[in-house]
Formats: structure tokens, sequence, C-alpha cells
């Protein structure tokens, strides 16, 4: 992802978390979806399915995995409300289905890292759930090993995302 994109994104989540005046995690992204006029949709799906979002008569709807595990579902609904807020145009004229991510599940495609539109639905999912400057305060001006699993996990738990998760948003971060 290009740099420009990348700080376009950052600032479009920084907002949307002002605008939805969230100052501490865990983030509500099932607030701010629905603060975005989504209906949403927790279903039991095909395990590979992750998600999907589509626009229909005017409405955002979004699908999300109900047999997946909770922390797992607020990424794949931040991930959706990534293409929501992002590629709205495209997600208007088709379904946009999500058979996982690269951050929680690698396949022949994700690992390839081409598909630009999924590269920024990721990047804005950890963005949100996930925000820099709360990081910064939770960390308290302390250095983190990521390879510290109980530090990583503890974490991991405050934000109610993956250890995965948390263990690639610091990386990307603090790296």
């Amino acid at each position: 992802m290009i740099p420009k994109r990348r700080s376009a994104i950052q600032k479009r989540v920084k907002d949307l978390v002002e605008e939805h005046g969230v100052s501490t995690a865990p983030v509500p992204i099932e607030r701010i979806a629905k603060g975005l006029d989504a209906q949403l949709r927790f279903s039991p799906l095909d395990d590979e399915l992750s998600g999907m979002v589509y626009v229909k008569h005017g409405t955002p709807i979004i699908g999300v995995n109900a047999l997946h595990h909770p922390n797992r579902q607020r990424f794949t609904l931040a991930h959706e409300v990534g293409h929501l807020v992002l590629h709205r145009a495209e997600i208007t004229r088709q379904i946009h289905v999500d058979k996982g991510f690269p951050i929680l599940m690698r396949n022949a495609a994700s690992a390839a890292g081409i598909d630009e539109m999924e590269i920024e639905a990721n990047f804005f999912a950890a963005a949100l759930l996930m925000p820099e400057q709360f990081l910064t305060r939770s960390l308290q001006g302390q250095s983190l090993d990521i390879d510290d699993e109980v530090a990583v996990s503890a974490l991991a738990k405050e934000y109610k995302v993956s250890t995965a998760a948390m263990r690639f948003r610091l990386g990307n971060l603090f790296a």
C-alpha cells in the first residue's frame, strides 16, 4: 500500500473514532457500524466464509459468521466497515464476500498480498480496533517484546482481538 493511501486511511480511522466518541479500548465496533447506518447480520456461515458487505437500496448490510470466535467476528466486522468506508462504490455494484484475511487465515491468495482492497480493509480494521493512540497510552511509554506471549495476550484481551492480530499490529506500529 502506498504511504499516501496508508496516511489517508489512518486519518479516516482517527476521524471515525473521534466522531463516535471512542476514547478507550475495546472499540465498540458494532456501535460504529450502526452509526454508519449499516444493518448487521450475525448468521452461521460456511467456516471459511468470514463475512460480506453489500449495499441494498442505499442501506449497507454487513454479514458476519456467527460461528467464529467473538474476536474474529469483531475483526470481520471492522474489515467489512473498512470496505464500506473505503470501497462503497465497489460494494454498491456487487456483494463483497470475504473468505478469511491474511492477518487471521493464510491461503495462497492472501499470502500473495496483492488484492489492494483486502490489504486496505485489513489495515483499516487493525487501525480501528487497535488505534495507535490507544496502544501508545496502554503501553505507557514502556517497550513491549512482541514475542512476550503473556504481555501480548493481555493487551489483546483488553482490545478484544486475537493475539495474532495484536502481535501483527504492534509489529507494524513499533518495529
